[in-house]
């Protein structure tokens, strides 16, 4: 299960806002294609590069 952190959602809304400005349709469409690409982490959880910064191998 991939856990979103808040400045993650925050990002997230951001994203959807900016292009809302022009199409809800496509600003819900893009939403969900992000969404949809980390349910693929439930499958392959080590796909993906480490956060060099942080090192752990948990978090991509």
């Amino acid at each position: 299960m991939v856990i979103w952190s808040q400045p993650a959602r925050a990002d997230l809304r951001s994203i959807h806002d900016f292009i809302a400005h022009d199409s809800r349709f496509y600003a819900k469409k893009v939403v969900q294609d992000i969404r949809e690409k980390t349910d693929i982490l439930e499958q392959l959880p080590k796909a993906g590069k480490k956060v060099p910064e942080l090192n752990e191998d948990a978090v991509r």
